[in-house]
């Protein structure tokens, strides 16, 4: 041991001489005893006199510590967002089969609602819809799904499985009765496959969407959406009514004729909103300009058959440029009023009268086109 160590360790904690030793007794006097060399100084309790060594070892461990602690966090940081990745990747891989689900409930729409479409044309497009349904439900199932959300993804399962099954069905109920004659049962046969395509959609909804989201927050996932998937956007071909005149339409077509009975559609009326202003043919009507203008069109179906694809289209002379809009009603049905809405907004021409035009093409053996179209004097004001 160093006398630098002998300086820090050694200590008299209660400064009294050294005890007398019984194996020499003392003699008279002050002087050392025999036999034995001077006696060293005695020490006193003081302060360490160099703390260097003890302050680098304790900055040392702070720092060990410091270190062990940004790393635990840094670990759990990264092992969060491979979670989230993992979550946010099984989102978008479900939102694709998803959107492609929803773009297929469109294009059958669309198909229903085909003028002059043929069955033999709609049994090779539904054979189609079918085999894509089948496959989006194989992809859902093969889906890397994270653990939570297992459940949840036999939801959004068995939802794409119900449309296969519904697009299925409908094909069976048009193959079928080609020769039928009784077009309202037909519309009942067709109604109960499309509720099960209804029905798809509260599956998604209530089976895959609501606890997908409730696992997000259990698991404590920020910013990822659960995607929604609508299969079925519209009801105008869900009730036997329509259905049945959709299959009597292809049934019709099937025959090459012109069609027969009474066709047609009429404007019943417009109106500037938000103001609910009905604009009149006669007389100037003053609309006051807003970043809200629409203007709402009043369609009838005046025949006695159901019409597809009816194009609406609105025309506001304005310079350099008309504003032209144009809508589509998929279907209406005998008697049926639709409506389609414009919005225009403020761009258009203020204080000078103009005539704002509505058409309505004709459909499909439609005689009477005096009612398809419009002019409507306005003046619009700030």
């Amino acid at each position: 041991m160093s006398t630098r160590d002998d300086d820090i360790l050694d200590f008299d904690f209660f400064d009294e001489e050294e005890p007398p030793s019984w194996d020499e007794p003392q003699e008279g006097g002050t002087g050392p005893p025999r036999g034995r060399g001077p006696r060293p100084p005695e020490r006193r309790l003081g302060p360490p006199r160099n703390l260097t060594p003890l302050l680098r070892l304790v900055a040392l461990i702070g720092l060990a510590i410091l270190v062990v602690v940004l790393l635990a966090v840094w670990v759990e940081g990264c092992s969060s967002d491979r979670q989230r990745d993992r979550y946010a990747s099984y989102m978008t891989d479900i939102g694709t089969i998803g959107t492609a689900s929803q773009r297929l409930g469109e294009q059958l729409s669309t198909t229903l609602t085909t003028v002059g479409l043929k069955q033999e044309e709609l049994d090779a497009k539904l054979a189609g819809f079918v085999q894509l349904a089948e496959t989006q439900v194989q992809n859902a199932q093969d889906l890397d799904t994270p653990g939570p959300l297992h459940e949840s993804n036999e939801g959004a399962a068995e939802a794409l499985r119900l449309r296969a099954i519904g697009l299925d069905g409908l094909r069976t109920v048009f193959r079928d009765t080609v020769d039928a004659t009784d077009s309202a049962e037909v519309g009942l046969q067709l109604a109960a496959e499309m509720q099960r395509l209804e029905a798809s959609d509260v599956v998604w909804s209530d089976l895959f969407r609501r606890p997908a989201q409730a696992t997000l927050e259990e698991e404590s996932i920020e910013a990822v959406q659960v995607p929604g998937s609508q299969f079925v956007a519209t009801d105008d071909l869900t009730s036997a009514s329509a259905l049945a005149a959709v299959w009597q339409r292809i049934q019709g077509a099937a025959t090459g004729g012109t069609p027969t009975g009474i066709h047609g559609n009429q404007i019943d009326y417009v109106k500037a909103l938000p103001s609910d202003t009905l604009l009149s043919l006669d007389t100037e009507t003053t609309i006051k300009a807003s970043q809200q203008l629409a203007f709402e069109v009043g369609v009838t179906d005046s025949g006695d058959s159901q019409e597809v694809r009816v194009k609406v289209t609105l025309t506001i002379p304005k310079q350099p440029e008309p504003i032209v809009q144009s809508k589509t009603i998929a279907i209406i049905d005998a008697g049926e009023t639709k409506t389609v809405t414009f919005q225009v907004g403020a761009l258009v021409p203020l204080a000078e009268q103009v005539a704002i035009k509505v058409d309505v093409d004709p459909v499909p053996g439609e005689t009477n086109t005096s009612n398809n179209s419009y002019e409507y004097p306005v003046l619009f004001t700030l």
